[in-house]
């Protein structure tokens, strides 16, 4: 009986580590730009080009649901979520305010030992050969999102939950997609270091302004490059 319970418990292990697997693919297919916004999924082809069932693809497809990467319409199906220009402006509007407030509280609650990595996170950054090129910056992971780690450091678990997984996750997209475009990078670099510079000197007003106008020059590049994609696709 506990040779079974135990087989059992391996299956279920290979099981979700197989979810898993598939969940981060289909992830890095969608922020990477081989799923564009408002495409849609076709179950059969993904688990072809993935090499699975389509028993662990459908439930990393529920998990991306749940993350609001993707959305499902009835009678339609599965596609990637894609934001108006509209939706996309106010979301960064909203994202200005709330990581403003977090970069405030965590000039004020952050640790030198949390300080100490944001420094060393950002010298990684400016080695990195895109940043120093100005070709593109885009952080992939969580531990590796500057802003990620300042929210965290907020302290405050509202702020956390609401940037840190639902806002972060439908931005990512787009985030990736700006960032890889020319004539942003270096400069976003560049407002990191001077985000860094507030935290170190416990500036909670010099902190949340370097944030927010940061965050108002990624909406105003990110709208840009959309808005010019979208006309060159018109007049294509």
């Amino acid at each position: 009986m506990d040779e079974l319970s135990n087989d059992l418990l391996k299956s279920r292990v290979r099981a979700k580590s197989l979810v898993d697997a598939v969940t981060e693919r289909l992830e890095a297919a969608i922020l990477g730009g081989e799923l564009a916004p408002g495409s849609r999924l076709s179950e059969q082809r993904l688990a072809t080009a993935f090499g699975v069932s389509r028993g662990p693809l459908r439930e990393a497809i529920r998990r991306l649901e749940g993350r609001q990467l993707l959305r499902r319409t009835t009678n339609i199906g599965v596609h990637v979520t894609e934001l108006s220009h509209e939706d996309l402006a106010e979301l960064m509007t909203v994202r200005e305010a709330l990581e403003g407030m977090a970069c405030r509280l965590a000039a004020q609650t952050i640790t030198q030992g949390q300080l100490v990595e944001l420094e060393d996170l950002l010298a990684q950054h400016g080695r990195s050969q895109d940043v120093q090129a100005g070709t593109g910056y885009y952080q992939r992971t969580p531990d590796f999102d500057f802003h990620f780690r300042i929210v965290s450091a907020s302290g405050n678990a509202r702020l956390i939950q609401m940037l840190c997984t639902d806002m972060y996750d439908l931005l990512r997209i787009y985030r990736y997609r700006s960032s890889t475009r020319g004539g942003r990078a270096r400069d976003a670099y560049e407002e990191h270091c001077a985000i860094l510079e507030a935290l170190k000197k416990r500036d909670p007003e010099a902190a949340e302004t370097a944030m927010r106008r940061h965050i108002q020059h990624s909406r105003e590049h990110m709208l840009q490059q959309l808005n010019g994609a979208a006309a060159a696709a018109a007049a294509g």
